[in-house]
């Protein structure tokens, strides 16, 4: 059945999604001496594979059913779009590595809540005639452009962080920082990650079949998430295979030790290029040195540990869009384009809460931590106003219905 709309209950569906999303990348700091491409992969099979299909076959009916009624051409368009999207998925993992989660998330996020909110109802013809003539849609627009005022904040604070910081400071927080190739990674990253949206919106068949088979309203959009993610899956698998091939880091699934060939030391340190190992790792290779107690316990890599923290990460990174299927339900037909903005904004709330527990604030001016304060600030607000916004159309819509006519008085009555 089709749950009713609350917008104030989607909304902490929202948020609950923003902290899952702003909150996964911390697990993978525990990961020790694996590569980048190994502890993206093993959480991604989590993400997109494991998690997507356990919870729909748990909360939605006939999954496998619903999946084989699909009309091929929406399943092709929607796993097309979750392809686009895995470009943008996979390139975000690099965006934190160069810019760190706050300014990171900023740059990727503009974009995506920009093209994932307004693309659909401008294709679809709804923005003009559904949404600005009525004033609930207005207030849902207005916040949506105070939402992207607070991501333009957000990168204001990165930037004036980034003059500030001497280089020896911005790698103790952030080791591999690189702003120009952080901008570049982040801006590709957030248009293709607003393929999601996309993604979501095609699949529209998909959640009416669920919903046909006797699923609630509120589960309906775990189906989808399944083709989308499997899309995703398919780009990431790709990339990290490629990766492993040219990095010769595939062994390190099953390796209780690290090989100087994998190009990674620790958590932190995920190098491209073999030559670039640190110079004492290349003084355990030279002849007639042998490998010291305290080397060796550098290099062993603790397996049960990593295979844990991914797939924690996973798991926390797949709630972000299990959250947001359950808060498209409360929105409203007429505006569920705006938990896009929604979902947007929690992520960055929570990143950037992320971001002054892990000290990448440490040594900025007053300004730039006004300026956080301030993206804080702006970004709550615009969540309330869209809130808002969605709870002014049921009333809207009763005023705009027509009145029911009133049945002729009986006789002698």
């Amino acid at each position: 059945m089709n749950s009713n709309p609350n917008p104030f209950l989607g909304l902490i569906y929202h948020w609950l999604g923003g902290l899952a999303s702003g909150s996964f990348y911390v697990p993978f700091r525990f990961v020790r001496n694996w590569s980048w491409e190994t502890y993206w992969l093993t959480g991604g099979v989590f993400s997109w594979i494991i998690a997507p299909w356990l919870f729909a076959s748990l909360q939605t009916n006939d999954l496998l059913d619903v999946l084989s009624e699909t009309p091929a051409r929406t399943l092709a368009l929607t796993y097309l779009f979750g392809v686009l999207w895995g470009m943008g998925g996979l390139t975000f993992g690099l965006t934190m590595r160069y810019l760190g989660m706050s300014l990171g998330m900023a740059v990727a996020l503009g974009y995506t809540a920009a093209f994932g909110t307004m693309v659909p109802p401008i294709v679809k013809g709804e923005l003009m005639t559904k949404i600005l003539p009525t004033l609930s849609g207005q207030v849902v627009v207005f916040g949506v452009l105070v939402c992207l005022a607070g991501i333009a904040v957000a990168g204001m604070a990165g930037m004036s962080k980034e003059r500030e910081m001497s280089e020896e400071a911005k790698r103790a927080s952030i080791q591999e920082f690189n702003f120009k190739k952080g901008l570049a990674v982040a801006t590709f990253s957030g248009v293709m990650s607003a393929c999601f949206a996309f993604g979501l919106d095609a699949s529209g068949p998909i959640k009416e079949l669920t919903r046909r088979h006797g699923t609630d309203d509120l589960w309906s959009g775990l189906p989808s998430l399944v083709v989308i993610l499997a899309g995703g899956f398919t780009t990431n698998f790709l990339w990290c295979a490629f990766l492993h091939w040219k990095n010769g880091s595939a062994h390190q699934y099953l390796s209780p030790v690290a090989r100087p060939e994998a190009g990674t030391t620790g958590r932190d340190e995920i190098l491209e290029n073999p030559t670039d190992a640190p110079a004492e790792e290349a003084a355990l290779q030279a002849p007639g040195l042998a490998p010291t107690p305290e080397a060796d316990a550098d290099r062993r890599v603790p397996l049960l540990s990593n295979y844990f923290f991914s797939a924690l990460a996973g798991v926390t990174w797949y709630f972000q869009f299990f959250f947001y299927t359950m808060g498209e339900t409360k929105m409203g037909e007429d505006y569920k384009f705006s938990s896009w903005t929604l979902h947007m904004a929690s992520i960055m709330i929570f990143s950037t809460l992320w971001g002054i527990a892990l000290k990448e604030w440490t040594g900025t001016s007053a300004r730039t931590k006004r300026l956080v304060a301030l993206t804080l600030a702006v970004l709550i607000g615009s969540t309330v106003i869209i809130g808002w916004g969605n709870s002014l159309a049921p009333a809207e819509q009763a005023e705009a219905a027509p009145p029911t006519a009133e049945a002729p008085a009986e006789p002698g009555a």
